[in-house]
């Protein structure tokens, strides 16, 4: 029973590492600055206090945006895999996951779960990703799309139609 519960949250893991790795230092962050926060007040700096709790709501907001990520990424694999096993592999599925290394980490691992990694990674290489392309493509053309309503609903809701 435990054997499969660090099944399954390796399961996650390997489905979306970047955003439960920024999820996790983020967490960590938050946390450090809340404890630097109250330790401030007890000293009675209260706009110190203030400061390092702002700072850590903030990472704590960041935290529970990169962990809800990964879990959406986690249900975009499970997605992608049921359609590896449907139609078998085809471009055509991996075409619209190449917006970001997030995406493209959950079709590889889908790929793989399938025995078709291989042919999922020589794809993406096709299209010039490496290693090193982390943030999503809309970002790198336009840095506030993070804001974008548009931005917001592909990330979280794989497999919709963004309405804005």
């Amino acid at each position: 029973m435990k054997k499969n519960r660090i099944k399954h949250a390796a399961r996650y893991m390997k489905a979306a590492p970047w955003p439960y790795m920024t999820g996790v230092a983020s967490l960590l962050l938050a946390c450090g600055l809340g404890m630097a926060g109250l330790i401030h007040w007890a000293e009675d700096a209260l706009p110190k206090a203030v400061a390092f709790g702002w700072w850590g709501l903030c990472w704590l907001v960041v935290a529970l945006f990169a962990l809800a990520d990964g879990i959406s990424r986690h249900r975009e694999c499970q997605r992608i895999t049921l359609m590896f096993l449907k139609y078998g592999y085809s471009k055509r599925i991996l075409e619209p996951l190449t917006k970001s290394r997030c995406q493209r980490d959950a079709a590889i691992f889908a790929a793989d779960e399938v025995g078709h990694g291989e042919e999922a990674r020589v794809y993406f290489v096709e299209l010039g990703y490496r290693w090193y392309h982390i943030l999503p493509d809309s970002v790198l053309r336009a840095p506030l799309s993070f804001l974008r309503p548009k931005f917001i609903l592909s990330a979280f809701f794989p497999g919709k139609k963004a309405r804005a």
